[in-house]
């Protein structure tokens, strides 16, 4: 009998830890040690102190929608299932005609790995110049019916210009987002995603872990 190949899954999560990378004006991320064995303490024990756009987050409508849902109504299938990984090399905005190439498809899940991932999860230092999605493509994805878009930094959006637009373009259009990921690794081609956030009562957004799985056929 032939035994099963191994599953290789590639976490594509951005680890969260004192004093790292965020959106500048929201909360710095603090983690703080308030029961420690070295000090004699029974236990280890921490407290976290963090927006929750923290790292590797989905957003949920009520982030930028007036009477959107909370973190608590994301489904199980906005993030889990077939996904695609698309390489989109260059900076400055993503353009409609770059995803045209790609033929985007209603339903699908789309990671967009930039050169984002190659450096901005290196420094501690907040990256204004991140590569993000311009009107047009947005309105392309909302369009074609996509399920979930995922991206390589902390905004679909840029930092100064369209990041609120973006987000609700994407969101009006019923476009689940995971923002924060790190693609460094992942291949372009079809995929398993694996990404399960937080039961937030109410959030605008939810700290997530993704992982992915490659699969072999056609792009």
């Amino acid at each position: 009998m032939r035994r099963a190949a191994k599953t290789r899954w590639l976490d594509v999560s951005v680890a969260l830890q004192d004093g790292m990378v965020h959106w500048p004006d929201n909360p710095p991320v603090k983690i703080h040690h308030v029961l420690d064995m070295r000090r004699g303490d029974h236990c280890n024990l921490s407290m976290l102190s963090m927006g929750a756009h923290t790292g590797t987050h989905m957003d949920a409508p009520i982030h930028f929608l007036r009477g959107g849902r909370g973190a608590e109504s994301i489904p199980y299938e906005a993030g889990n299932g077939p996904a695609r990984v698309l390489e989109l090399p260059g900076r400055g905005a993503i353009s409609a005609s770059e995803l045209e190439r790609h033929k985007p498809r209603r339903g699908e899940r789309l990671l967009l790995k930039t050169s984002n991932s190659a450096r901005a999860w290196k420094t501690r230092r907040f990256l204004r110049d991140f590569r993000y999605l311009s009107t047009e493509a947005a309105s392309l994805l909302a369009r074609r019916g996509l399920r979930t878009l995922g991206v390589d930094y902390l905004s679909v959006g840029g930092y100064h210009r369209n990041g609120a637009e973006i987000h609700r373009v994407l969101l009006k259009a019923g476009i689940w987002i995971i923002e924060g990921l790190d693609l460094s690794l992942a291949r372009s081609g079809r995929c398993l995603l694996a990404c399960l956030p937080l039961k937030i009562l109410g959030g605008d957004g939810a700290p997530a872990r993704a992982f992915l799985r490659r699969l072999g056929g056609p792009r």
